[in-house]
């Protein structure tokens, strides 16, 4: 169990690195674009369709690592004060019902993936097919799907759960 922990946690750190290039990658087009805008009065053809695709699949993308992590706000006023088997039955439901909305999630982005390369959408200016960015903004989400799962079964066998400050500090058993 602890080597598929550090193996979730090298593709959890792989999958952070993807959402962190992206981010830098719409700051430098919305950056470029504004510079061009006020400088050249001529801005970036589909900077904006770009950029907004671009930060909708980065933050998937971090949805994904957060999936993993589970690093999100949340709100434990009554795991907390719970002992620790049913604390963990508590974690389990509320990743459960995490892995369930995740997976509707996956399922309603594939058909708007899917409705967007049948109906031909594309962005305003240069007229790029819109389908591959949502494509790539799907996987995001589809790349959580393993990592809620595999939260959720550290959980449930006990080898993992969440403290109040969001650790994933693992106890070597060695």
């Amino acid at each position: 169990m602890l080597q598929l922990q550090r193996i979730l946690e090298r593709i959890s750190h792989g999958i952070e690195v993807v959402a962190g290039l992206i981010m830098g990658l719409v700051t430098l087009l919305v950056v470029a674009s504004a510079v061009g805008r006020y400088l050249f009065a001529y801005p970036l053809p589909d900077a904006f369709d770009m950029s907004r695709l671009l930060l909708g699949a980065a933050i998937m993308w971090g949805f994904a690592s957060v999936g993993y992590r589970g690093s999100h706000i949340k709100v434990d006023l009554l795991a907390e004060r719970l002992p620790k088997g049913p604390r963990r039955w508590v974690d389990a439901f509320a990743w459960t019902l995490l892995l369930i909305f995740t997976t509707l999630l996956a399922w309603k982005m594939f058909g708007r993936v899917s409705s967007a390369a049948g109906s031909g959408e594309s962005t305003m200016d240069l007229r790029l097919p819109a389908w591959p960015m949502m494509g790539f903004i799907w996987l995001g989400v589809a790349v959580s799907l393993p990592a809620i799962l595999a939260r959720l079964l550290l959980i449930v066998t006990g080898r993992g759960s969440l403290d109040h400050f969001d650790s994933i500090d693992v106890k070597d058993d060695a």
